[in-house]
């Protein structure tokens, strides 16, 4: 079967985007096929997978997002930005607002001019300084769940971060005992200025350095706020030259409410591919 897809990047981060909202591809789409389409010399090639689905519980539509190893996981910041500016598109006249069903809540993402601002879901987990070690590497690992799992470590100066070695400490991080079974994300952060942060992200499930990533972005800005106090909203810059903007409410005990993300979300092109 021939399948029709868009490709889509948030700030670098980005996505192969599916209409299934008729449901007639959930069975083709299985994580075999799903690797294999992001699969960058032999697929079409992504970070991801996005498919539309109809909502189940009252918002506009179901979010499904698929990492590139082809196995399905709860969140996707820059994914979800994505996901607000493809629905966005999907009716008679652009909406200025989607809501869609995640894993993790119903979010909303608004449209802002060319970038497009996520309500995120409340983060859960925080540990601040875990404990853990990985050799190699003098940082405190910090732990929070932005809708999924996040570890943060601070690195000396913007320059240590150009030539940080992410693949290796990313990786060691994400199978680190202290975060099995399920393992974490890791993001590598350098501070440009107060409230300013520069950050660099080894994505699990995708195995490797991407150059955004969205729910990473907002756990390195709460960390960030919780050892610093810089205030919301708190500006990040990602490898793929892009600064985002993380907002966010402190109602006291590290509780956070009210945080969103605003960045890009561009259409890149578009095409058929022979499954």
């Amino acid at each position: 079967m021939l399948l029709h897809f868009y490709k889509m990047n948030g700030a670098g981060n980005d996505f192969i985007v599916v209409d299934n909202r008729d449901l007639s591809l959930s069975a083709a789409l299985d994580a075999d096929t799903i690797a294999a389409l992001c699969d960058r010399n032999r697929g079409i090639g992504a970070d991801g997978l996005l498919a539309v689905e109809p909502a189940r519980k009252g918002a506009d539509f179901r979010f499904r997002y698929y990492n590139a190893d082809g196995y399905e996981a709860e969140m996707c910041g820059n994914g979800a930005r994505c996901f607000g500016r493809f629905t966005a598109h999907l009716g008679e006249t652009l909406r200025e607002r989607v809501s869609f069903e995640t894993m993790v809540g119903t979010l909303t993402a608004e449209m802002i001019g060319d970038n497009v601002r996520i309500a995120m879901s409340e983060p859960t987990g925080l540990q601040l300084d875990t404990g853990a070690t990985v050799p190699g590497l003098d940082a405190a690992l910090h732990f929070i769940n932005t809708g999924v799992p996040h570890v943060v470590a601070f690195v000396a100066s913007p320059e240590a971060l150009d030539g940080f070695d992410v693949t290796r400490h990313g990786s060691a991080i994400r199978q680190h005992p202290a975060f099995a079974p399920a393992g974490t994300n890791a993001n590598f952060v350098a501070l440009l200025a107060p409230g300013h942060l520069a950050i660099r992200t080894f994505e699990r499930g995708v195995e490797d350095e991407t150059l955004a990533c969205g729910t990473g972005m907002v756990a390195c800005a709460l960390v960030h706020h919780l050892l610093s106090g810089a205030p919301s909203p708190i500006l990040v810059d990602v490898e793929g030259g892009d600064t985002l903007e993380i907002g966010f409410e402190n109602n006291g005990a590290q509780a956070f409410t009210h945080v969103t993300l605003t960045g890009p979300a561009d259409f890149v092109f578009d095409g058929e591919i022979d499954l």
